[in-house]
């Protein structure tokens, strides 16, 4: 076998791990995010403020450095790092409340009531933009990773059934996306559909170009390729440009409330049309039946068809966004909208179950019926994670009065005297501070950070034979990859330069 033979091998025919194991390992980057911010509002409170070189580096060491120990040397491990981290996190979190600047002579109870009764105040909510970059960084990591032993098989993308955790990547791309998509942010007006539609068309050509480039590439140099993924041509590039041409046709004609019962439809007909027509067997081995790749539809027939699915995720995406994006004046606002979301998730697991036992079980290949509840449920199950983590970190800037934490909500205690006014819980050096952060520059220049990343990969596979490299060599590449491209994102950010095409 050729070198090109070997490494497609060696990331192919693999059937995935379990549910749980894949959603442990989402849930504990939310945790680390957590522990980070608490971390950040103790040293504060026993220091002086930070220089932006020390902002990165504990930035880098939560963000990054747990998601590749997990990937890699302690995928086996999940449960005792999430033991680790909720231990850290609590010990951060009793030092914080034992040296409150806030409600100091004040019992539990009294300081658990007041705080209730608090606004949370930001231009955004900061979970969606922890959920985008948190995606970004694993689908970072794993692209790079996979092509080393050191990454467990069970995580590799799936070759037609099973949860990988490579798999839930794609899908968790479309659902960040579908949150913060203009429809969401009403960037629209009823008038204009027709210029908007003109708009989101002229959008998508950097992704176009984007896809056609790396096909170029691929082909030219002889590049890798998992051939069942897509298909010969089609890669993930063409994927985001269909569901984006699709859904802005869907959301003219659909109001945004209602994108709940259009993804349903969509996936419903979709699994119907699998189950009951030639579709699934066209999928599989193409128009003859022996897995031809002659004709356009049969050499992408995966990359093509599975994009109904795409569609449905990105639909239940924009309903999670427009629900997240409510505006919602209390604490106790947030902890009720937490609430309905871990529900909602923990409904679909108990949905995903039956569909698996019942009609087919998931399938990444053909984005079916069983993988849309899967990406759904899997990024609620973050999202809430997320939240309460943002919850339980306004607790701490409660109690530390000027505490400075960024990407996270600001709290507003409304005065006694006057509720039309408000007195503001952060100094007035946060909102005129630029925001040390890495979570914010990998959010803001994200498509950057993406396609980074793949060209990273690509060189270091050029470079460095990873299939015989030792786990220790694996992990100091990886490490140094993730650096690296973190610290132009981040360079960038503090330039304060956002890159785009459109």
């Amino acid at each position: 076998m050729s070198q090109k033979q070997m490494k497609e091998a060696f990331v192919s025919n693999h059937n995935g791990t379990s549910v749980l194991e894949v959603t442990q390992g989402l849930c504990l980057p939310a945790f680390c995010i957590l522990c980070r911010g608490l971390l950040i509002i103790l040293s504060q409170h026993l220091c002086s403020s930070h220089t932006w070189r020390t902002r990165f580096f504990i930035d880098f060491v939560f963000l990054i450095v747990p998601l590749v120990a997990t990937l890699t040397i302690l995928s086996s491990f999940v449960l005792l790092e999430h033991l680790a981290v909720i231990i850290l996190g609590a010990s951060l979190v009793y030092q914080i409340y034992c040296r409150r600047t806030c409600c100091a002579r004040m019992p539990v109870q009294k300081i658990l009531e007041k705080f209730m009764k608090i606004s949370l105040e930001s231009e955004y909510v900061p979970a969606i933009s922890c959920f985008r970059v948190i995606n970004s960084a694993f689908t970072a990591i794993a692209i790079l990773a996979v092509d080393f032993p050191l990454f467990p098989r069970r995580f590799a993308k799936t070759e037609l059934y099973g949860t990988g955790a490579m798999d839930f990547g794609v899908g968790g791309f479309i659902f960040g996306t579908a949150m913060v998509c203009p429809e969401v942010r009403r960037k629209y007006t009823e008038g204009s559909r027709f210029y908007y539609l003109t708009k989101s068309l002229y959008s998508v050509w950097p992704l176009v170009f984007l896809g056609v480039g790396r096909l170029v590439i691929i082909k030219s140099i002889g590049y890798q390729e998992h051939l069942t993924e897509y298909g010969v041509h089609w890669n993930f590039f063409f994927t985001l440009v269909v569901v984006k041409l699709l859904t802005s046709l869907l959301l003219i004609i659909f109001p945004v409330t209602k994108s709940w019962i259009v993804a349903i439809s969509i996936i419903v007909l979709y699994q119907l049309a699998l189950d009951f027509t030639p579709l699934k067997r066209l999928i599989l081995y193409g128009t003859d039946g022996s897995g031809t790749r002659i004709g356009l539809l049969n050499a992408n027939r995966e990359g093509i068809i599975s994009t109904l699915g795409y569609v449905a995720i990105h639909m239940a995406g924009v309903q999670t966004g427009s629900y997240m994006l409510k505006k919602r004046s209390h604490v106790k606002d947030w902890i009720k909208g937490t609430y309905c979301i871990l529900l909602t998730a923990i409904s679909l697991f108990i949905s995903l179950y039956i569909v698996q036992v019942n009609v087919e079980i998931v399938s990444r290949r053909m984005a079916n019926l069983a993988f849309c509840i899967w990406i759904v449920a899997s990024s609620l199950i973050l999202l809430s994670s997320l939240l309460l983590g943002d919850i339980i970190l306004s607790f701490a800037k409660f109690l530390i009065k000027g505490a400075v934490v960024p990407c996270s909500w600001k709290p507003i205690q409304l005065s006694a005297t006057n509720k039309k006014h408000s007195e503001s819980l952060v100094s007035e050096a946060e909102r005129k501070e630029p925001s040390l952060c890495l979570i914010t520059a990998m959010n803001r220049n994200q498509l950057i950070f993406f396609l980074l990343s793949n060209i990273s990969t690509g060189l270091i596979n050029l470079l460095v034979d990873t299939l015989y490299s030792s786990n220790l060599w694996a992990l100091i590449v990886l490490h140094l990859y993730m650096f690296t491209n973190c610290l132009v994102i981040y360079v960038l950010h503090l330039q304060d330069k956002t890159i785009k095409f459109w």
